[in-house]
């Protein structure tokens, strides 16, 4: 037999085997259909008196078919999302403006899905690609860079850290006038998603970063973009080495102001009590012409209890070992607000309200010392008081202590809407008085 015979031979063969072994594969399918459904058949004639039992058997039988299709339709939907994202990385790369922008867009999508996902893209070369399209003056093509940053930030320190390697910080905004609102609230979640991880060789507490936050919380920004902001200060002042360029770049006096505003307060004293715990922000506390009153001014929010807590752990860490301080408290009118807070306040901002007030107590003992105020016979040092005058000194004690709480019983009754009616109000600090209150 010639050699062209014989190899035309083989092909036939195997044209011929391969097509047997597909028909094979068919009958294999359609007798393990019909075996399935005789199955099914003897089992409704063996349990024919039990209802529940057959559809028992049926449900079995379809809910296995439902998972052979569910198998075969996931295969074609990670086939499909695979032809997507190489789709998509390919025209990132080499296609036209317009195609990477629909690839940005994409890439947003195909990121939400999975975490192994955005890996991979990190891997190849996504973000570096988004990076630098941050720079672009379209808004819709800049905005889609962003968001698919923002996707792929999610969950993976490593995509982050390649944002910061790529200089994403560098390609924020210089003038805030110049980007629309939402390209302004963008940034701010791609910053609050940054700002998050720890460990990293890269500061984000750099003077571009910190100016651009301070200019949007001091613009006409809407609420929920500022809220952000200073979700990225309350994130960079818990580390100690970004204390110094926050209170450099005026962060104090911009926080100060915000907490003024219910919205925005509770993040703003979060960021302003961890500065509070260093000798530079401490300090920038002290010297600022809002210290201490807006802080007072916070303690009478009955309805923030979270801004009462940080309101007087800020007051306490200001207030101690500085007479200073307290002398400047005492004269904008902390006492009777310190007497309110005791008694409607959380617990937490009781606790911390007590406190104060023995502060201020022990500091006007002092200061009262042995020739201030009302005076009995001399006593000579080191000899001990008589059990009857030490008596009657802790009953001028208790006066006293009655006669500061008439005097603010008009202010705190007035306050305290939420607390009953002024008249058990007033019977519950009476009998209370020497007890409860430690000033």
């Amino acid at each position: 037999m010639f050699p062209s015979q014989v190899q035309t031979l083989n092909m036939s063969t195997t044209s011929s085997s391969s097509s047997i072994w597909l028909l094979s594969c068919r009958k294999l399918k359609f007798f393990t259909r019909i075996r399935r459904f005789l199955q099914s058949k003897a089992a409704r004639k063996q349990y024919g008196s039990s209802a529940s039992d057959h559809s028992n058997k049926l449900r079995i039988v379809n809910n296995t078919d439902e998972e052979e299709d569910l198998v075969v339709e996931k295969t074609e939907s990670e086939l499909d999302g695979s032809m997507a994202l190489q789709k998509s990385v390919k025209r990132l790369h080499f296609g036209s403006w317009e195609e990477k922008e629909m690839a940005a867009k994409a890439i947003e999508k195909l990121a939400k899905e999975d975490v192994k996902v955005r890996k991979l893209m990190a891997e190849l070369g996504v973000i570096h690609m988004l990076v630098s399209m941050v720079d672009t003056e379209v808004v819709g093509r800049r905005l889609a860079a962003i968001k698919a940053l923002i996707e792929l930030a999610d969950g993976t320190f490593t995509n982050k850290e390649l944002m910061l390697e790529a200089g994403i910080l560098s390609k924020l905004p210089k003038d805030i006038d110049a980007v629309d609102d939402q390209t302004r609230h963008e940034f701010a979640e791609l910053l609050l998603s940054l700002s998050s991880i720890s460990n990293t060789p890269f500061s984000l507490a750099k003077t571009e970063v910190l100016q651009f936050l301070i200019a949007i919380l001091e613009s006409a920004t809407s609420i929920e973009t500022k809220e952000t902001c200073l979700g990225v200060t309350c994130n960079l002042s818990a580390v100690l080495e970004n204390a110094r360029p926050l209170v450099s770049n005026g962060t104090v006096h911009t926080l100060l102001k915000l907490s003024s505003f219910k919205e925005l307060s509770e993040k703003a004293l979060a960021a302003l009590g961890h500065l509070v715990l260093t000798l530079m922000g401490k300090k920038a506390m002290e010297d600022s012409s809002m210290v201490p009153e807006s802080l007072i001014e916070i303690l009478t929010w009955e309805n923030k209890p979270k801004c009462q807590e940080l309101s007087a752990y800020i007051l306490m860490i200001l207030a101690h070992q500085s007479s200073t301080q307290r002398d400047k408290m005492s004269k904008a009118g902390i006492v009777p607000v310190l007497l309110e807070v005791s008694l409607l306040g959380s617990p937490l901002a009781q606790k911390r309200a007590m406190k104060l007030l023995q502060w201020f107590k022990d500091e006007r003992q002092a200061k009262m010392g042995p020739h201030s105020g009302p005076q009995t016979a001399r006593i000579a040092i080191g000899s001990p008081l008589h059990p009857r005058e030490a008596q009657e000194g802790k009953k001028m004690m208790k006066n006293l202590v009655k006669q500061s709480l008439h005097k603010n019983m008009e202010m705190i009754t007035r306050r305290a809407n939420a607390a009953g009616d002024s008249s058990n109000l007033k019977s519950l600090v009476l009998s209370t008085s020497s007890k409860s209150l430690p000033y």
